[in-house]
């Protein structure tokens, strides 16, 4: 697998809690989106991790285009 899926056209709005971790799925396969439920196994794929330093929203990346990952930095438009 050469490319990322593109698994939505927006970016997903998520509560993250300060001091948490969190996977990103970098692959665009997992049920679980945005977060990685291990379905990039022999894609050369990694999940991304993301530290929560402050509790609030965050918009993790849909279209697995984003120059700024795991964050949304507009790429989908």
């Amino acid at each position: 697998m050469d490319t990322a899926k593109r698994a939505s056209d927006t970016p997903y709005p998520v509560e993250v809690e300060a001091g948490k971790t969190y996977f990103w799925c970098a692959c665009g396969l997992s049920d679980s989106q945005p977060f990685c439920d291990g379905s990039h196994k022999d894609t050369g794929f990694s999940p991304l991790r993301y530290d929560a330093d402050k509790a609030g929203k965050v918009f993790f990346c849909g279209c697995k285009a984003t120059g700024n990952q795991p964050l949304c930095d507009g790429s989908h438009k």
